[in-house]
Order: structure tokens, then C-alpha cells, then sequence
């Protein structure tokens, strides 16, 4: 009998639902910590801000675990939807620039809770350098091939300025990270086996301020809502599953 968790990794599963699944999870763990045990689709979509055929769809990639009348049950979905994103692996971390915004990232919780461990600390300051943030020492940035191959750091955080961006993927690629997160405000070139994904402050506010510009021209009526995507607040009361 093949096994579960090989079969839903041979599953292709599109990039649109996979960004998605954080949001059902931590929507899911919220309804669970109000001591709802059960959920439908429409409520999940209804708190997600998207419609029920996508949560019905996107859930049904993972495996069937809805019941017709009853809905899903929470912890058992929740409990899904982390296997399929690797929750509890160990994913080793090295995060590179620390200055406001990556001593940030070393001390958020969404690191450790969802199995990130920050292993590695490199910045190009030298009053940064060698100082203890969270439990790494910092080291000069020159160090990360050393590092990288006694560490096997698995993800690569980029919190530096525009211009030294690239030259930092460089390096973490040649340190054989193979995945990262870039934080600076410049698009980057990395072989197509390594994975990039970007979290650009600077066009997040440009896009609030193009909303908010029209708003201001044509009056809230005329302007198409901005979509908000898994912010809703949850019921006062544990909503009854309708199938």
C-alpha cells in the first residue's frame, strides 16, 4: 500500500493553493482554539475572504477528509494541511543582514513554531559582527561557505540593502542553499533550481497607496474593495458545519 505522505507529494499542487494553506491553517487553528471542532467549507472560505468550490478544491489536493452534512473535522485538518507543508521538519536557516529588520526575523516566533531553527547569522558591520542575536553569534558574511558546509543551512534569508543583494545570493547559492527569501528591494537572479520568493514592503505600500488615490479621486463606491485574503475575525459563537 503506498504511503500517504509520498502519494500527496507526487500530487502536483499549484503555487496558488500552496500560499493559500498557511491561511486555512492558521484560520483552522484559531476555530480550534475557540473550541470549534468541526468546520464547512463556506465558513473556512467565508474567513478566508475566498469561495467555497476553492477551499473544497484546494483541501481536496491534500486527500478526502470532508464529510457531506458534517464538514471537516479541525485538528485532524489542520494536522493535514502541516504535513503537506513540512511543519515539524527541521528546516535550518541562515539569515544575512542584521540590522532592525533581521534581528526581527531571528526573533520571531514564526520561526521556531513552525519548524524553522536560524542556525546562521551574517552581516558585513563590524559592530555587528561577533555580537550574540538570539542563540547565534554573528559572523562576517566572508565565513558562509565555512559555515553553509558544516551547517547545511536548507533556507537563506536576505534582509540587506537593494545593493548587496545579489552578491549575497551569490554566495549563499554557492554555500548550496537552496532556497530563499528575499527581503531586499531588488530582483535577483539565481539558478532555476533554486526557489525564490520575495516579501517587498516597499510594493505592498504602493499598492495600498493606489487604492487609497482612488479612493480619494472617486469616492469608496467606485472603488473595487482590495482583496484581503484570510483576515476575517471569527464567529462570536462556533458556527454549526452545513456540509
Amino acid at each position: 500500500m503506498p504511503d500517504e505522505r509520498s502519494e500527496a507529494r507526487r500530487r502536483r499542487i499549484p503555487e496558488a493553493t500552496v500560499v493559500r494553506l498557511p491561511v486555512y491553517q492558521r484560520l483552522l487553528a484559531e476555530l480550534l482554539r475557540a473550541g470549534q471542532p468541526t468546520v464547512s467549507s463556506e465558513q473556512l472560505a467565508a474567513m478566508a475572504r475566498v469561495n467555497a468550490a476553492k477551499v473544497r478544491k484546494d483541501l481536496s489536493l491534500l486527500g478526502s477528509f470532508g464529510t457531506r452534512g458534517t464538514g471537516y473535522d479541525v485538528a485532524f485538518l489542520i494536522a493535514q494541511i502541516e504535513r503537506a507543508l513540512g511543519v515539524g521538519l527541521d528546516w535550518p536557516v541562515a539569515i544575512v543582514g542584521i540590522g532592525n529588520l533581521g534581528r526581527a526575523l531571528v526573533n520571531s516566533e514564526g520561526f521556531s513554531s513552525h519548524g524553522f531553527r536560524v542556525v546562521a547569522l551574517f552581516d558585513v558591520d563590524p559592530s555587528v559582527v561577533g555580537l550574540e542575536v538570539g542563540s547565534a553569534t554573528v559572523r562576517h558574511i566572508e565565513q558562509l561557505p565555512e559555515v553553509a558546509a558544516d551547517l547545511r543551512p536548507s533556507i537563506g534569508v536576505i534582509a540587506t540593502p537593494a545593493g548587496a543583494a545579489q552578491e549575497v545570493a551569490d554566495a549563499l547559492v554557492g554555500g548550496g542553499v537552496g532556497a530563499i527569501l528575499n527581503f531586499a528591494p531588488r530582483v535577483l537572479s539565481v539558478p532555476p533550481d533554486v526557489l525564490l520568493r520575495y516579501v517587498d514592503l516597499s510594493i505592498e505600500l504602493q499598492v495600498m497607496s493606489f487604492y487609497q488615490s482612488r479612493r480619494s479621486e472617486a469616492g469608496d463606491a467606485e472603488v473595487p474593495p482590495l482583496r484581503a485574503f484570510g483576515l476575517s475575525r471569527l464567529p462570536e459563537r462556533p458556527a454549526r458545519p452545513v456540509g
